[in-house]
């Protein structure tokens, strides 16, 4: 391993050279290796599909024909990059291929939280992408970050989903902790020893927020916490809870920030949710019934919590952003290599000129959200005024449009892609949420209405 200068992440030394084609997998499809790129950024080959034609599968040795390394291609997810970004995103391709994507269809039918996996992630710098690195991060950019989960998500959308969550609570704790707190918490969050939740939503309080209802009682040097927060990633299986607390009147301005231990007395879960898809991610209630926090472990100060998880969910939305964008890569990716493959009235589907405008169409519209969420993950960054309306912007665009983008490659599959054996089907389960999730896409909608008509 050799470090990238002044950064914190690890990148193989053999990751500079293009990684060889993927090789035909034998097993089922929804195991099999996905895609990791398009030609243009590995040098000519194309994945391995993961279509199987009652017994007709692609001849392995056709791989890699027509198609030289293009670098004017548009529809790379290197194209405009750094050298380091292409190396930190050649990095984060490999591990999905080799790391998640075989793994995928198991975690979701047995519904397995992949702790080990993650933690190879971890030893990578993907526990703390854009953390300081004096508490193990990796001091990373957030369009570096948005690079990563993009790349990572081709592999496993759903996991990659949480580890941005994860992320997203690592960097709450760095950015509004003080020195023992950043100290105390990042290093085992970074390194994913420990894993983090995020915990906002409650039962009765989803998109309005501030109307949250879990108190925090000061008592001397603690808080007493009471009430339960809903549909929150890897509860009860996580180690750090990351909780919005009314710590004062109605409204953001009383809600405050606090940091929760797993085996805190009066911290308990509800039952695991089954959900449609992300089922490689627990979720569950997070229940508070008396349960002290010592005043030490408030991010901030009163008050301020509001505004910590606002900050939180900018990033939080680029981050699901950048999980859409994946899946989305992945599957027109799997639609272009069924449409070669599969044969109907004895022309393959890739000779239908409907067929071929829908798949221009969708590459198009990838592009198009890549563009957005890069040039809002830029903006924030930067500290940019408009910055959160970007980011809005950016989630409200980039996540319908992939969900459009994988359920018509679902389509493209026909009969083929409701089945449970083709991987389409589970970016489809999986990147549903993503519309609801860090904001529904209609709170996205208000808040640009809303930035627009104050001018």
């Amino acid at each position: 391993m050799r470090a990238v200068p002044n950064r914190g992440l690890q990148i193989p030394a053999a990751a500079a050279a293009p990684p060889p084609a993927p090789p035909w997998r034998g097993e089922r499809p929804g195991s099999a290796l996905r895609p990791r790129c398009c030609r243009c950024a590995n040098g000519g080959s194309r994945p391995a599909s993961t279509v199987r034609l009652r017994g007709a599968r692609p001849d392995p040795a056709a791989r890699g024909r027509g198609g030289g390394r293009r670098e004017g291609c548009s529809r790379c997810p290197s194209a405009g990059l750094t050298e380091e970004q292409k190396e930190f995103q050649k990095v984060a391709f490999d591990f999905a291929t080799k790391e998640m994507a075989p793994h995928m269809a198991e975690w979701d039918e047995k519904e397995i939280f992949p702790v080990e996996t993650m933690r190879k992630a971890a030893q990578l710098g993907f526990g703390g992408i854009y953390v300081k690195p004096d508490v193990g991060g990796s001091g990373l950019s957030r369009l570096d970050t948005s690079i990563i989960f993009e790349a990572l998500s081709t592999g496993c959308t759903s996991t990659t989903a949480y580890m941005s969550i994860h992320n997203m609570c690592a960097w709450m704790i760095d950015t509004f902790g003080n020195e023992e707190q950043r100290h105390r918490f990042c290093p085992s969050l970074c390194s994913m020893e420990k894993f983090a939740s995020y915990c906002l939503t409650e039962p009765g309080s989803g998109s309005d927020a501030a109307s949250l209802l879990t108190s925090a009682k000061r008592k001397g040097d603690t808080y007493v916490l009471n009430g339960s927060k809903a549909f929150i990633s890897g509860g009860g299986d996580t180690d750090v809870y990351v909780v919005m607390c009314r710590t004062g009147g109605p409204g953001p301005k009383g809600i405050s920030c606090v940091v929760l231990e797993k085996g805190t007395p009066g911290l308990s879960f509800g039952k695991k949710e089954k959900k449609v898809g992300w089922n490689s991610q627990p979720t569950r209630a997070v229940i508070f019934e008396d349960c002290v926090v010592p005043v030490g472990n408030r991010l901030g100060a009163e008050g301020q919590g509001f505004n910590i998880a606002m900050k939180g969910l900018n990033g939080g939305r680029i981050n699901i952003a950048s999980c859409s964008l994946g899946a989305a890569h992945a599957s027109v990716l799997l639609a272009q290599e069924h449409l070669t493959v599969r044969k109907q009235f004895g022309e393959p589907l890739a000779s239908n000129q409907y067929l071929q405008f829908r798949l221009a169409e969708m590459a198009t519209r990838l592009v198009a959200a890549r563009l957005m969420v890069r040039n809002a993950a830029r903006a924030l960054q930067d500290g940019r005024e408009d910055a959160a309306v970007l980011c809005s912007m950016a989630k409200l665009f980039a996540t319908d449009e992939c969900f459009a983008i994988c359920n018509q490659a679902l389509q493209m599959h026909g009969g083929y892609g409701y089945l449970k054996d083709y991987a389409v089907q589970q970016f489809v389960r999986d990147i549903r949420v993503h519309q609801i999730l860090e904001g529904t896409n209609e709170v996205m909608r208000m808040i640009v209405a809303r930035n627009l008509l104050q001018g």
